[in-house]
């Protein structure tokens, strides 16, 4: 899946190769998401699903346990 995509990181990324951060790529019907220093695990979601899933969280429903 992780062919030919273009990863974009975080503008609050510490720069660089730190391997520190969130990186975003997006395809055809997806948003893709990994951790730079874990690339090979990816989430995927579409956009409405990482929308709501963004909005739990602002609004403060995304409790841990």
């Amino acid at each position: 899946m992780a062919h030919g995509i273009v990863w974009q990181k975080s503008s609050f990324s510490s720069g660089g190769d730190a391997p520190n951060c969130v990186e975003l790529a997006a395809t055809n019907q997806t948003v893709l998401l990994r951790e730079s220093d874990t690339p090979h695990r990816i989430l995927a979601a579409t956009p409405s699903g990482l929308a709501a899933f963004i909005g739990h969280i602002r609004a403060g429903s995304g409790a841990r346990n």
